[in-house]
């Protein structure tokens, strides 16, 4: 039976267009007529389950297309839209309105909020290269870097084919959380020939693989389960690659950069979900109360590994709790941000100096926490933790970074850093994505003003 008439139209273009794909390459994917696609998106035909299933083949989680019909889904990111555009008023009851009876007007607004923010920050980008030698080459604002991780954010940083793929490669092999690695080395050579040497490194690379010799080199100074990572990387570029290449492919992605940087986030990602299965990595994060040292502990992986995987629990109908993840060092670069949810990362160098994260350099070792509040009024609770690596040994040259864990407020309660921890709304200490697009007018760490257009509020 056809599927009855619904406002999807709006929806589909816009996940069509996620994907890097014209309305032409998309109708010749599903074996349609250019025609009768723009008459989908259009709402002028329906989409029929035989469609759907294509779509899903091809696209793979189509979660936002068909299933995102509830209008509650909305509720929550309007008000947050309304509260950053300065309109407090809007009643519960409006915004339920707004979201059942005019479903795309709501999701326009959304889109339309995230592109201005994006806006303000290339005008920010812009103005930071004012008295800069004009003769100079302008910077890209976007790096190919940031244009991956973008991608993932949107996508809610959940790959559920890889995730999928590597739970039934773990379960397959037998495999014990936090005891992988001599498991992954034994694949590796029997199904691919490849030989694994672990041993000193003269470069910082953690992994480096010689397809000629069929030698895959880790250094000496890795754990076991982060040996493991490294193996399982590896493994899904041996094994996996034209399903990274498709993904890649969804993306966009045309250029050798962006394909190199796809191409290490997919299998970085694929090997997180091998080393921490989903529903066995989930389980042991509910019952833990998200204990990221006991989970580091649990499966054999270092403490930024533990943050990242948690930033992707988003399988439909079994979802964690929705994080962001950051990393940084000690100048303020942001050099991972990954989120399974609705969070503006600031990609203009330079974030906030009163954000806990930059605190966990003084106290190495220690799990600092904060309620922190946006300019917009959202709140969240944040837990960062300096990290290291690199070689061990007195003089050995080691990478230092701060990452920090965060999500809504209203979540703390199931988090075990909650514990013992006032987490009232009015104790939040107001922090912004950087002084350059930052609105908090009163602010004693502002090193410069914000952008004359944004306009200022009163902390």
């Amino acid at each position: 039976m056809t599927r009855p008439h619904r406002q999807l139209g709006l929806r589909l273009q816009r996940l069509r267009q996620q994907h890097g794909l014209t309305q032409a390459q998309l109708a010749q994917r599903l074996d349609l007529s250019p025609s009768y696609l723009n008459q989908i998106e259009r709402n002028k035909r329906p989409i029929t389950p035989a469609v759907q299933q294509r779509l899903r083949a091809m696209l793979g989680d189509t979660t936002g297309l068909f299933d995102s019909d509830d209008p509650a889904a909305l509720i929550d990111p309007l008000q947050d839209t309304l509260l950053a555009l300065g309109q407090p008023g809007v009643t519960a009851a409006e915004l339920r309105a707004l979201a059942g009876n005019l479903p795309q007007v709501a999701q326009a607004l959304l889109d339309l909020h995230r592109e201005h923010r994006a806006l303000r920050e290339r005008a920010a980008a812009l103005e930071l290269q004012v008295g800069s030698d004009p003769a100079a080459p302008t910077p890209a604002l976007l790096p190919a870097g940031d244009q991956v991780r973008d991608y993932f954010n949107r996508l809610r940083n959940h790959f559920p084919e890889l995730d999928d793929l590597a739970e039934s490669l773990f379960t397959e092999l037998g495999l014990v959380a936090g005891h992988t690695a001599p498991r992954l080395r034994q694949l590796l050579a029997d199904r691919h020939g490849v030989l694994v040497e672990v041993g000193a490194s003269p470069g910082h690379d953690k992994r480096d693989f010689d397809a000629t010799a069929r030698v895959l080199h880790l250094p000496d100074y890795l754990r076991p389960g982060q040996q493991a990572f490294q193996m399982a990387a590896q493994l899904a570029l041996l094994e996996h690659a034209g399903l990274i290449d498709a993904l890649i492919a969804r993306a966009g992605f045309d250029d050798p950069e962006r394909i190199a940087q796809g191409r290490i986030g997919l299998s970085n990602y694929f090997a997180g979900a091998l080393v921490m299965p989903y529903g066995e990595f989930l389980r042991s994060a509910e019952e833990s109360r998200y204990d990221i040292e006991w989970l580091a502990h649990r499966f054999g992986v270092g403490f930024e590994a533990v943050c990242h995987r948690l930033s992707t629990l988003q399988r439909e109908g079994a979802t964690g709790l929705p994080f962001f993840f950051m990393r940084v060092d000690r100048a303020g670069n942001v050099s991972k941000r990954h989120s399974s949810t609705d969070f503006h990362f600031s990609q203009v160098g330079g974030s906030c100096p009163l954000w806990i994260v930059y605190e966990a350099f003084n106290q190495p070792g220690r799990v600092l926490t904060q309620v922190a509040r946006m300019p917009d009024g959202r709140r969240h609770f944040w837990i960062a933790r300096q990290v290291s690596s690199g070689p061990v040994g007195h003089g050995q040259p080691r990478k230092t970074f701060a990452v920090s864990l965060g999500c809504d407020l209203r979540h703390a309660e199931r988090l075990v850093y909650a514990r013992g921890i006032d987490t009232r709304a009015d104790n939040a200490v107001p922090i912004g994505p950087g002084c350059r697009t930052c609105e908090w007018s009163d602010c004693l760490q502002r090193a410069f003003p914000a952008l004359p257009q944004l306009g200022a509020v009163a902390r």
